[in-house]
């Protein structure tokens, strides 16, 4: 009983910031500027902060940069994280112990940021939407996972394979990756969730505000007032419609958060066996 009093107390306390900030960003504006910044239910719900976010240029266009970058970012990833693990976990691969040390040593050792800038800058990729995705296109620790999850598929279903004249590539797009939805769920859910994240390579690589994705420009709204959408709403609005700039950001916080977290109950039932990849053998 204790237990579980303590427990809930934990989850009410963890749960009211995501409730306020829900709360506040459907505040009516001139109830929020009465309550002076304390909302905990609105007598009157709006959505005021919402449509005009979405009526500027910045707040959707930057919703298009992240939504691109989830979608393509993700879809590339699993391609190339797949297709490199799927080719470890074959004993036949040549120089397989050398790539998996060489995978291995990406793990152990970070090279910075100056190095990672330098090779981006070479290759053109500044202010391109690619070097948002291209330098973390896969991960080693992904890849070594997802070859476990490979290693555990029969042997004897790739020979069926070939017998019956298919290739290497024919065997992993056909058979191999249909079978391992489960892990492909789950490491699509890992990347989607840090595409739409992207904030610091967004800042070290990107220079044109018009390419910023969402979590950029999130922040310039949290933390600097002044030149974020936010705090220019007092220049655009009249006094009777004016919108607190904490409303606009509490509703691009909701604005923000709620796709990922649409995606996981779809993902839930895949997500929970391919957590345990690699990590039981039949």
């Amino acid at each position: 009983m204790a237990n579980g009093t303590v427990l809930t107390l934990i989850a009410l306390v963890t749960l009211f910031p995501l409730y306020y900030v829900f709360v506040v960003s459907f505040t009516d504006p001139s109830e929020y500027i009465a309550s002076r910044g304390l909302v905990l239910f609105p007598q009157q719900w709006t959505l005021s902060s919402y449509e005009y976010l979405l009526s500027t240029q910045a707040f959707p266009r930057s919703i298009g940069v992240s939504i691109y970058l989830a979608v393509a970012g993700t879809l590339l990833s699993l391609l190339v994280t797949s297709g490199l693990a799927y080719a470890l976990s074959r004993k036949q691969m040549p120089a397989r112990r050398v790539l998996q040390l060489i995978i291995l040593v990406t793990l152990l050792f970070n090279p910075g940021i100056i190095p990672p800038y330098i090779l981006v800058k070479s290759l053109g990729l500044i202010d391109s939407i690619w070097s948002l995705i291209i330098p973390v296109l896969t991960s080693g620790w992904y890849v070594l996972l997802m070859k476990g999850f490979f290693d555990s598929i029969p042997v004897s279903l790739e020979e069926a394979a070939k017998m019956d004249g298919g290739n290497d590539v024919g065997i992993w797009l056909r058979i191999v990756l249909p079978l391992s939805l489960p892990a492909m769920a789950a490491f699509g859910l890992f990347y989607a969730v840090a595409y739409w994240n992207t904030f610091f390579t967004a800042i070290l690589y990107i220079n044109d505000f018009q390419k910023w994705p969402l979590q950029v420009l999130l922040r310039n709204m949290l933390i600097d007032s002044s030149t974020s959408v936010g705090g220019a709403v007092a220049q655009e609005m009249s006094a009777e419609q004016r919108i607190p700039p904490e409303t606009l950001k509490m509703a691009a916080v909701v604005i923000a958060t709620t796709p990922i977290l649409l995606v996981y109950p779809f993902l839930q039932k895949h997500f929970a066996k391919g957590a345990m990849v690699g990590s039981i053998k039949e």
